[in-house]
């Protein structure tokens, strides 16, 4: 598909971010950079990475090989990445921290940065720095991922940027409304991790009904659905003919019947919560979420 024909969502910034991205959580350094230069090739122009994946250097190599192959040109990808959790809550470690991923992803800059998860005690001070980094243009745009709204306005109440996004678990399986309804009153755009929710209802009848009344894939409802949300969604897969197929959702809509009927699969279960860390305040829960179980 024609990039320039991809809707695109204008921030609170008044930076423009395509609706349909690719991630590359669980990926290889190599992985990553293939994927990369194959999403780019197929007309892909929101690329998400995060220090935490293990993988910035992958994204980096993949975005110059696309700017040899096919001309690409920095300028024409919206480029994500996040400030790892062990990274947080000191100005100057934060900011040369930041410094090596922007040397990882051989770029002087992001299109978007993204605080990673709200570690207790941390995030205000780590998004202290994230603002420097707005002001100094070593990112077009900031916000934050995995912030419920308790975080969010405490946030608010410290920093003087509202954040522009707040990327987290969206999916026809949990729809996390509270937080939707509340980021979007403050003009803060809804991001989803896990549009696809694991795969877990790509053989559920409801969706593969919709889809064959469409000759669409289950997972091409599932995408349209968030799109038809006014969600930015972040789909994952190394396989070139899924993001092909990721890419075909802009030619047909849901009806309102069909949006309902996948709404109404909502159940409300995150696969990753705070619960499962110790930054969070339970004695029981991982140090950070390197480690992470393959069902998170």
């Amino acid at each position: 598909m024609n990039k320039n024909l991809q809707p695109q969502i204008t921030l609170n910034n008044g930076v423009k971010i395509p609706q349909l991205g690719l991630g590359v959580w669980k990926s290889t350094n190599k992985e990553a950079s293939q994927a990369v230069q194959t999403a780019l090739h197929n007309g892909y122009v929101l690329i998400d990475t995060a220090k935490q994946y293990g993988n910035e250097k992958g994204v980096g190599e993949g975005i110059q090989a696309a700017m040899q192959a096919d001309g690409v040109k920095r300028d024409d990808i919206f480029l994500t990445t996040k400030i790892f959790n062990g990274d947080q809550g000191y100005y100057d470690r934060v900011r040369k921290a930041f410094e090596k991923q922007l040397q990882d992803l051989q770029t002087d800059h992001v299109d978007l940065l993204l605080e990673h998860w709200p570690v207790t005690g941390k995030y205000n001070e780590t998004w202290r720095a994230m603002e420097a980094i707005l002001k100094d243009g070593q990112a077009r745009a900031i916000g934050v991922s995995n912030f419920d709204n308790g975080r969010m306005i405490d946030l608010l109440d410290h920093g003087t940027v509202t954040p522009a996004v707040n990327q987290i678990e969206v999916n026809p399986n949990i729809h996390q409304k509270d937080i939707v309804d509340f980021d979007r009153q403050q003009g803060i755009h809804i991001e989803a991790w896990s549009p696809l929710g694991s795969g877990k209802l790509l053989t559920n009848s409801v969706v593969k009904k919709i889809a064959a009344a469409h000759h669409k894939t289950p997972a091409q409802v599932e995408l349209r659905w968030g799109l038809q949300h006014g969600i930015i969604v972040i789909s994952k897969t190394i396989h070139e003919q899924r993001m092909r197929e990721n890419m075909q959702i802009f030619d047909f809509e849901l009806t309102p019947d069909e949006m309902n009927a996948i709404d109404g699969l909502n159940q409300e279960k995150h696969a990753i919560w705070y619960d499962k860390f110790k930054w969070s305040g339970n004695p029981n829960g991982v140090d950070d979420y390197v480690a992470t179980p393959e069902n998170w």
